[in-house]
C-alpha cells in the first residue's frame, strides 16, 4: 500500500493520479447494451424472455411466470431468521424516519395586487428499482431506494432483480416486502433497464430508474436517460478517513477494508499528521487482512487505489478532502464538529471515532446511495426529493398584468421576440377576464 506525504514536491500530481478514475466506456459493453435496449424497445416481452433464457438460464413462457407475487415476498419475510427480520425492520424504520424530514411542501405567496405565485410539489407516478440478484444481492439497497420513494408518495414501485438459474435471495425479497414494493419481476441486466424505461406488453414504463448494477446496467441507464430519469451513474465506492491518531488503529484499518472489499477499484485513503500513527495503521492492515474472507479483493484495492497520507495538520487534511470530494468521509478526530466547518464537499460525513461508515451503509438512517468520483462537489445523496417534482404556479391578477406587461414587452423586444411582447401587451388596460373583478383581486 503506497505512502504519500503532502510535503513531497510532486504530491499534488501524485494525488491526482491516485484519485483519478477513468470512466471511459467499454465499446464492447456499450455496443452490447445498445443492441439489447433497442431489441427490448422493438420486441418487448419476447426479447425479455429470450435474454432471460440466455443470461439467467430461466426458460419462461411468459413474463407472468417471472413476476413474483406478493405472497412470495411475504413468504420470504416469514421464512428468514428472526434476527435478520428484526434487523431489516429496524433499519427500515430508521431510514423511513430520517427521510420523512426531507419531504418538500407546496407553497404560495399572494402579492398586494392579488397576483399569486407558488410552487406545487408532486410525487413521481411510477419508479423502477433495479436490484442486483443471485450471490451479489443487497437487501440494504432495496430499503435505501424504495423507502424514500414511498415517503415521497410515489404511486407505484416496480422492482427488477435477476434470479440466475432461479436463485432467489430471500433477504432481498423480504426487504421488498418491508419497503412496500408493489411488483417484482425476476429479470435483470440491461434488458430489465430497457423494459422499465420503454415499457413492454407486461411491464409498465416508469418515470425514473434507481438502484445499483454492473457495467451493463450502468451503460443501459446511461443510454435510456432522457426517455426516463435515473438516479446517477455511480463509480467505484470510496472512503477518506481523516484521523488525528486518537482512534484505535484496528478500527481505521477495518473501516478501510469495509470499502476495499467492494471490488478491486474501490478506494480507501487515510490522511493523518502523525507519522507514527500511520505506521500503526499499516501494521493493523498487514495483520488483519489475513482474517478477511475477501482478502484478495481488499489487497488488490488497497494496492491499486489505496494510500496512507501524512499531512502537515488537520487543516491541510480538510483542504485535501475538499479537493477529493469523497463519497464517504470519516472525521475520526477528537473534536469532529470543529473540523466539520471546514468540509465543503462530501457525500456523507461520519463524525467521531464511533461513527463507522458501515453503520451508514445499513441502519443509521441517511441514504447510502451517494455521489462518487468527486461528484459530491455538485450532487447529493439519494433522497425523497429525487422522487418529487416541482411545478411553478403563476396566477397574475389584472392589476399585476399592468405592472408586469411593460417589463416583459421591453425584455421580449430586446430579444427580438415580437409575439412575446404583444402577448404581454394585449393584457394592458384590457377588460376584466371572466372570474376576475376589475379590482384585480384573485378571489382569495
Amino acid at each position: 500500500m503506497r505512502r504519500l506525504s503532502s510535503t513531497q514536491p510532486d504530491f499534488a500530481e501524485r494525488l491526482g493520479e491516485l484519485i483519478g478514475f477513468d470512466p471511459a466506456q467499454d465499446p464492447t459493453v456499450e455496443g452490447t447494451v445498445a443492441g439489447i435496449c433497442d431489441d427490448v424497445r422493438r420486441r418487448g416481452d419476447v426479447a425479455l424472455l429470450e435474454y432471460t433464457r440466455r443470461f439467467d438460464a430461466i426458460d419462461a413462457a411468459s413474463i407472468a411466470e417471472l413476476e413474483l407475487p406478493q405472497a412470495s415476498l411475504a413468504a420470504a419475510l416469514a421464512a428468514i431468521e428472526a434476527p435478520e427480520r428484526e434487523a431489516l425492520e429496524q433499519a427500515a424504520a430508521r431510514v423511513r424516519s430520517y427521510h420523512e424530514r426531507q419531504l418538500l411542501s407546496s407553497w404560495e405567496i399572494e402579492e398586494p395586487d392579488g397576483t399569486v405565485l407558488g410552487q406545487r410539489v408532486t410525487a413521481l407516478e411510477r419508479v423502477g428499482l433495479y436490484v442486483p440478484g443471485g450471490k451479489a444481492a443487497y437487501p440494504s439497497s432495496v430499503l435505501m431506494n424504495a423507502i424514500p420513494a414511498r415517503v415521497a408518495g410515489v404511486g407505484e414501485l416496480i422492482m427488477t432483480v435477476p434470479t440466475p438459474r432461479g436463485e432467489r435471495n430471500p433477504l432481498v425479497l423480504a426487504a421488498a416486502r418491508i419497503a412496500g414494493v408493489d411488483r417484482v419481476f425476476a429479470i435483470g441486466g440491461a434488458q430489465a433497464v430497457a423494459a422499465l424505461a420503454y415499457g413492454t406488453q407486461s411491464i409498465p414504463r416508469v418515470d425514473k430508474i434507481v438502484g445499483p448494477g454492473n457495467a451493463y446496467v450502468a451503460a443501459a441507464k446511461r443510454r435510456v436517460f432522457g426517455a426516463v430519469g435515473i438516479d446517477m451513474i455511480a463509480g467505484p465506492s470510496e472512503i477518506l478517513v481523516i484521523c488525528d491518531g486518537s482512534t484505535d488503529p484496528d478500527w481505521i484499518a477495518m473501516d478501510m477494508f469495509a470499502q476495499a472489499e467492494h471490488d478491486e477499484l474501490a478506494q480507501a485513503l487515510l490522511l493523518c499528521p502523525d507519522a507514527r500513527y500511520i505506521e500503526r495503521v499499516a501494521a493493523s492492515i498487514e495483520r488483519l487482512i489475513e482474517t478477511m474472507p475477501r482478502k484478495d479483493v481488499i489487497a488488490a484495492s488497497l494496492a491499486r487505489r489505496g494510500a496512507l497520507v501524512r499531512v502537515r495538520d488537520l487543516t491541510e487534511a480538510c483542504d485535501i478532502a475538499n479537493r477529493i470530494a469523497p463519497e464517504h468521509l470519516e472525521l475520526s478526530v477528537a473534536d469532529p464538529d470543529r473540523w466539520l466547518e471546514r468540509i465543503r464537499h462530501a457525500g456523507a460525513v461520519f463524525l467521531g471515532s464511533y461513527s463507522s461508515e458501515a453503520l451508514g451503509d445499513y441502519c443509521a438512517g441517511p441514504n447510502h446511495v451517494l455521489p462518487t468520483s468527486g461528484t459530491a462537489r455538485y450532487s447529493s445523496p439519494l433522497g425523497v426529493y429525487d422522487f418529487q417534482k416541482r411545478s411553478s404556479l403563476i396566477k397574475i391578477s389584472r392589476s399585476g398584468a399592468q405592472k408586469l406587461g411593460p417589463l416583459a414587452a421591453t425584455l421580449a423586444r430586446g430579444e427580438g421576440l415580437a409575439a412575446h411582447a404583444r402577448s404581454a401587451e394585449y393584457r394592458l388596460d384590457a377588460p376584466a377576464a371572466r372570474g376576475q373583478g376589475r379590482s384585480g383581486g384573485s378571489g382569495r
